[in-house]
């Protein structure tokens, strides 16, 4: 062995992308169909590259593969391919719908899962399961051709799984160092009879040479049978070492006859692998060289029997490569497990440690190389002739330059950071990875990244789209649980972070407060089609819309801001001019929540007790929204609760805060007494206080409205009987749908009209937990709400926090609530499926049912923070 260091030391390496974390799951599992890849006229991205067109086109931004590693600069790329000897192609990438193809969006179709993974990738495990038929992509795409009020027609859908007729693949990947990698491919045939399987691991350089004329072509060949000698002026030599098979070359260059029809630059181009094995063509080097290399092994299980495919990718020449392949492989899973059982207490419920255990895997399996210069995009690399490349999207981030590895949402379905998806994943990665979450955080607000004016970017769509400002939770959150796990408190991270977010800060208010009155329009912020209208483009005759949820946000980000003011504090006496200013703004906003104009309006309304956004006509009157929506709940995110004793040595804030309450006594007593703290000196910042908590609460636990089995929905199940409807320019409704939205304001993904969201629900559990920690267990609710069961706000967190749980739970029936509509009962009766979980985006409000995309171990992974946190009570 050449290293016996465990993982916690691992991670503490510095520069670790230069060591421990210099390989690991990197490559995007879709990057056709992306913004990135598309240099349409249009801006058609979906058809630009689609799935047909991938194999044959070399990208220029990325690389994807199915359980596939590769460098951190995603120089040199490692993935296996697989072929039942029935399909049309090579299975080389995951399979699934465009957004105009699907009935609900872009959705893939394919059964894969992110087993296991340590937080340094020293040990990582995939499973992707392959029909011995061929596979249905003509039928998926077909039977796909229905209406949004029809469910998707999923892979399982097809049969294709009938009589278990599939193989089990299982991808592992162990690092005997930081530059020696180990691949191991089982396959394990689950079916009834023989089947002809054909694994072919795959070696191949990005295509970065075409587009940098300072780079030259790299080279892969053939040294040995059994070796592969790589080598580029980024990376110097690797050697590929393997067990039999029959070596395949071709190049990385698109084929430019089958997409284009104009002449190929070489003869061996990117889909020349595919061609020869799949059609028998003369389509690899048989000089056996070349920037895309394959090892060829053809195999027949019989019903239920296994084999390995073993490789190594190492800078070092081996005499023997495999002698010490297994033992590697023992000690790296050991590690692995030695890891989690540090992370994830074992006085949780086993199958609960193995849900934490998976979603943690997922998380780390999501993350992926990242890169996008639009400056380049738009304008070409040295030496590339862009003149006919049409303005489009996103032109004016041409600042923006991104090339790390990134927390992704979901690597198929969402190959492209979003800016709060972000903030809640690190909310997770902080559990296992601390450094990570810093990294990370601090990575989109570098100046690569941030925009000059303080917008942070939200997502290669449209980077100018605004996300919910959650950044500043995720922060001071990380900033917090990384200082109780290790006892030192961080603040180098939290000084940079404060001063970047300041300048974020002040771009909401200048942008979104344009009044100055500290109410505040978001638009969009990431929830979709929450509202009765599209709020980035309201109807005709609307002059304005003051949100309640953009508010409440602004009040969490001051509440934020003040906090890590007063802990910047303690060692800088500078910051004390921050908690004044951010003290001040707190105030405003919460008082202007309540205090509309000169009319006496208010964003909470009296009559229903509930927030709601308001809208001014252009006739000079002004309408409550009265939605029931999560809109109504995120003023609950506003709570802060801070301890006298911060406050003892700053004098300036002290007699500020002095002079607010005599001058403006309507300010102080619009939140909690800022004179008074409880019996353990703590001060409870927040925009609700008694009254309006207790009402908020009240609707949010009726199982009538907000309070679902599962947890909380986005929308009030009051509005499926009773639609809200708006008259203004035409007719505006919203209605309760537990599921996938029948509207398509949004595209295909249009569905926060009901649904359960666990990053919501995560953010309500904690505010609720911040509450109890001021008012204890003197103050009590009912739960649910008209139950006459009574009970504190720690309580129903913890009930909360379960009712998410049991939507990765066996019901009654024995089906895992999510999967409550699996026809086939797979996940029931099989058990090579029945301990595999799908992270889904979002589930429906009344049956738990999972929906969105199906590996959005982002943020739902959370439910892995839930579990612990559960248990911490």
């Amino acid at each position: 062995m050449t290293d016996t260091t465990s993982e916690i030391e691992r991670l503490a390496i510095d520069d670790t992308y230069k060591h421990w974390k210099k390989w690991g799951p990197y490559l995007a599992e879709r990057q056709w169909g992306t913004v990135r890849e598309d240099y349409s006229e249009d801006g058609n991205a979906w058809e630009f590259v689609n799935h047909d067109k991938a194999r044959s086109n070399a990208y220029r931004w990325g690389e994807e593969g199915i359980g596939g590693y590769c460098d951190s600069r995603e120089i040199l790329c490692l993935a296996p391919a697989f072929w039942n000897g029935k399909d049309p192609i090579l299975k080389e990438r995951l399979f699934g719908l465009t957004n105009n193809q699907g009935n609900h969006g872009e959705d893939v179709k394919e059964l894969y899962f992110h087993q296991v993974s340590s937080p340094t990738h020293s040990y990582s495990k995939y499973l992707y399961k392959y029909p011995h038929k061929e596979f249905p992509y003509n039928e998926i795409i077909e039977k796909n051709r229905r209406s949004r009020e029809e469910p998707e027609f999923e892979l399982l859908d097809t049969n294709i799984f009938k009589n278990d007729a599939y193989f089990d693949c299982y991808i592992e990947y162990a690092k005997a160092d930081f530059d020696d990698i180990l691949m191991k491919v089982t396959v394990v045939n689950r079916g009834k009879k023989a089947a002809d399987i054909h694994v072919l691991p795959h070696l191949w350089f990005r295509n970065f040479w075409k587009h940098n004329d300072k780079f030259t072509r790299p080279s892969m060949k053939s040294i040995a049978d059994d070796t592969v000698h790589s080598r580029s002026s980024r990376n110097g030599n690797y050697y590929f070492y393997h067990e039999n098979g029959e070596q395949l070359f071709c190049e990385n260059e698109t084929n430019n006859e089958r997409i284009y029809n104009s002449p190929n630059e070489g003869e061996y181009v990117k889909d020349g692998i595919n061609d020869h094995v799949v059609d028998g063509q003369p389509t690899v080097n048989p000089e056996k060289k070349g920037s895309k290399f394959a090892v060829w092994h053809k195999m027949k299980l019989k019903p239920g029997e296994e084999k390995s495919i073993r490789v190594r990718l190492s800078k070092k020449v081996k005499e023997d490569p495999f002698k010490n392949f297994d033992t590697i492989f023992t000690q790296r899973i050991q590690e692995c497990e030695t890891f989690y059982d540090g992370v994830i207490k074992k006085d949780i419920p086993t199958h609960l440690q193995e849900l934490a255990k998976k979603a943690f895997s997922g998380l780390l399996w999501t993350k992926q190389f990242y890169y996008y210069d639009v400056h380049k995009w738009f304008h070409g690399g040295p030496g590339e002739d862009a003149s006919n490349r049409p303005p489009s999207r996103n032109f004016s981030w041409q600042h923006l330059n991104n090339r790390h590895v990134i927390s992704m949402p979901d690597k198929w379905e969402y190959p492209w950071y979003a800016a709060w998806d972000l903030a809640f994943h690190m909310a997770a990665f902080v559990e296992i990875d601390p450094y990570f979450a810093k990294e990370q955080l601090l990575l989109v607000l570098q100046d690569g990244y941030m925009h000059s004016n303080g917008q942070i970017p939200a997502y290669e769509w449209n980077f100018s789209d605004v996300n919910p400002p959650v950044h500043s939770w995720a922060v001071w959150n990380i900033y917090e649980k990384d200082k109780v796990k290790t006892g030192i408190p961080d603040t180098v991270f939290l000084e940079k972070a404060f001063q970047k977010l300041l300048l974020n800060f002040t771009w909401w208010v200048n942008q979104k407060d344009k009044s100055g009155t500290d109410l505040f329009e978001g638009g969009f912020l990431g929830l979709d089609n929450i509202g009765v209208f599209d709020r980035n483009h309201m109807p005709e005759g609307i002059t304005r819309m003051q949100q309640a949820d953009a508010t409440s946000w602004m009040a969490m980000f001051s509440l934020n801001m003040l906090r890590m003011s007063l802990e910047l504090a303690k060692t800088n006496k500078v910051y004390e001019e921050s908690v004044i200013k951010f003290f001040r703004h707190f105030l405003n906003i919460a008082w202007a929540m309540h205090h509309i104009g000169k009319k006496d309006l208010s964003l909470w309304d009296d009559e229903d007790n509930f927030y709601y956004d308001v809208v001014e006509m252009a006739t000079g009157t002004t309408d409550l929204l009265k939605v029931r929506s999560l809109v109504g709940i995120i003023p609950l995110f506003a709570v802060e609760i801070i301890h006298k004793d911060l406050f003892e040595e700053l004098n300036k804030f002290r007699a500020r805060a002095a002079e607010i309450v005599k001058t403006r006594p309507d300010l102080a007593s619009l939140i909690s007494n800022i004179e008074e703290t409880n019996e353990d000196g703590n001060y409870l910042f927040s925009v609700m206080r008694g009254f309006r908590l207790e009402h908020v609460l009240k609707r949010m636990l009726d199982e009538d409205e907000f309070l679902s089995d599962y947890g909380i929905r986005s929308l009030s199940k009051y509005h499926e009987e009773h639609p809200f409807v708006f008259h203004y320019h035409g007719h505006h409704q919203i209605q309760y749908e537990s599921g996938e939205s029948q509207s398509n304001m949004f595209g295909g993904n249009s569905n926060w009209r009901g649904p359960i969201w666990m990053p919501l629900n995560y953010m309500i559990i904690q505010s609720l937990r911040k509450y109890y920690s001021f008012y204890g267990d003197d103050y009590v609710y009912e739960f649910p709400t008209g139950s006459g069961v009574k009970m504190n706000l720690k309580q129903i967190a913890n009930e909360l926090s379960k009712r998410l749980i049991k939507l990765f739970e066996p019901n009654q029936k024995g089906k895992f609530v999510y999967h409550s509509d699996d026809k086939n009962n797979l996940f029931t009766r099989n058990e090579h499926f029945k301990d595999e979980h799908f992270f889904y985006e979002f589930f429906d409000g009344d049956s738990g049912k999972g929906l969105g995309a199906s590996h959005q171990t982002g943020w739902t992974a959370l439910i892995a923070n839930l579990i612990i946190e559960l248990d911490e009570d």
